[in-house]
């Protein structure tokens, strides 16, 4: 038996102590711990447990951000950072935000959904920065705006800096909801372009030109396709407005400039089933990534795919949900590969791609195929990857909430087990948080935290353990000490 070191044995029980203060005051902030996960550590059980609990006002002692250091998400390798500590997301899909603000009578359900996700300690969400021609459009027409509804996403950017959420913004659809790629090609083919397929809109030089406008005005190729634009002004008082180049009319800060912004997402899901070598949309998302990327080098970027492996890895589409996935344009390492996109984002829907009723099949193939892309990013693209969409349907065959408690924490679980080795996979977005009162925008998905306590604990439990995770580097730089810390060792479960 070795010698024993008096001075290290106490700095353990010190910090062990340390660690006791700590989970106590989660605790007390109304943390949910509960389940047989692995980290016991932090699982000190609190009776008093409340499903909404003021997480993000909880946890200032580990290190959470003051008001003047709300700084830009950054990427370190394949990791998210804010001031050079890391930041593992836990986070949310609300698509339907810019709209309902632009309506006095829903507005208030954006500020309820951004205080229910920061109570369970969310820190990001995802939604659309765009409604293409639709009802309630924000884009009226290519690159005229509806100001009312530039001021309804003003407000959602605003709100969310309020309960220090952050946002992913996509700037348009692949399908036909809120206007998307289907609407492009309509605005086209009213200008007696020559358009055949909803695909023309990724290699149509003038549809490009009008999704280019879109995130921001092109003096150049407004010269040259003047005929083919309405007029790149607002509609009412003469501004040229795009999303980009916004300046928000409740912050007077630039979109493009404003910290609240976690990331720019090129598309949701986007597809291009017209090529299934994959190279139309290659192309396309080579030339709007270091485009986005020349007006805005600040934020991050993703493309928004949905994670289907394609013709330039063979030995991958083992992964694939169906044989299909193969064959809709997408390419998932070929498509990360492209310069200006900062991490990879993957999509789960095991009740879309494998079968509607609810099955001993969706988990197994939820962890092989998140664990596919996770080594992916890790061995091959050296970049965060975020699983942006994930969920379960209550309309399909078969379904109970304890099947989505399972799933929620496998796709937690999954993603627990890189943090802990410090690898690729970086957060997860729910699809889809709900305030009550919202139901005619349920799709099947909706998570309404009040009326799912156990959702609730799960998802509350999981931003415990990234809070603590995000929070060590911040006591490791504060010591400035390349030993591992003591603490770190009662987190990780180390031998002692």
């Amino acid at each position: 038996m070795g010698v024993i070191d008096i001075g290290s044995e106490k700095r353990k029980l010190f910090w062990a102590a340390v660690l006791v203060m700590i989970t106590k005051k989660l605790s007390n902030a109304g943390f949910g711990v509960n389940g047989n996960e692995d980290l016991e550590v932090l699982e000190e059980r609190s009776d008093n447990h409340l499903a909404y609990s003021k997480v993000n006002r909880g946890v200032c002692e580990l290190g959470e951000m003051e008001d003047d250091a709300w700084t830009t998400v950054q990427r370190k390798g394949n990791q998210f950072v804010v001031n050079d500590q890391p930041f593992y997301v836990n986070g949310f899909n609300t698509y339907w935000l810019m709209v309902f603000a632009a309506d006095p009578s829903t507005r208030g359900k954006v500020s309820e959904v951004f205080q229910q996700a920061s109570s369970v300690g969310l820190t990001v969400c995802r939604t659309w920065a765009f409604n293409d021609g639709q009802w309630r459009a924000l884009q009226i027409s290519p690159s005229v705006y509806d100001e009312e509804v530039f001021k309804a996403l003003d407000f959602v950017v605003s709100e969310a800096k309020k309960y220090k959420i952050r946002l992913i913004l996509s700037l348009t659809n692949n399908w036909e909801a809120y206007g998307g790629k289907a609407q492009y090609v309509k605005w086209g083919k009213a200008a007696c372009l020559n358009l055949t397929s909803d695909d023309d809109f990724f290699s149509h030089p003038t549809l490009r030109i009008y999704y280019k406008a879109h995130v921001k005005a092109c003096s150049f190729c407004f010269s040259i396709h003047f005929q083919l634009f309405n007029c790149l002004i607002n509609k009412g008082n003469g501004q040229i407005l795009t999303v980009l180049n916004r300046v928000n009319t409740l912050t007077n800060m630039t979109y493009k400039d404003d910290p609240t912004i976690f990331a720019w997402e090129l598309m949701n899901e986007p597809r291009c089933v017209s090529d299934p070598s994959g190279d139309k949309l290659q192309a396309w998302i080579e030339e709007m990534a270091v485009y986005v990327k020349s007006i805005d080098p600040k934020h991050l970027l993703e493309i928004g795919l949905e994670g289907f492996y394609g013709p330039s890895t063979l030995n991958r589409v083992q992964f694939n949900p169906n044989t299909y996935a193969q064959h809709v344009g997408t390419d998932f390492i070929r498509n990360h590969q492209v310069l200006g996109v900062d991490f990879a984002s993957v999509h789960i829907y095991a009740d879309s791609w494998i079968s509607q009723s609810i099955s001993d099949a969706h988990i197994p193939f939820i962890k092989s195929w998140m664990q596919a892309h996770i080594d992916d990013a890790d061995n091959f693209l050296g970049m965060p990857v975020v699983f942006a969409e994930f969920g379960v349907s209550t309309k399909d065959p078969g379904y109970n909430s304890s099947f989505r408690d399972t799933l929620i924490s496998t796709v937690y679980m999954t993603l627990l087990d890189s943090t802990k080795k410090g690898g690729s996979g970086s957060g997860s977005l729910l699809w889809q948080l709900f305030p009550e009162g919202a139901d005619n925008m349920d799709d099947g998905y909706a998570v309404i935290l009040s009326k799912s306590p156990s959702t609730s604990n799960i998802v509350s439990l999981q931003s415990t353990r990234l809070t603590t995770f995000n929070s060590l580097c911040s006591w490791k730089c504060h010591w400035g000490c390349k030993k591992k810390h003591p603490l770190e060792t009662f987190l990780y479960h180390d031998d002692l």
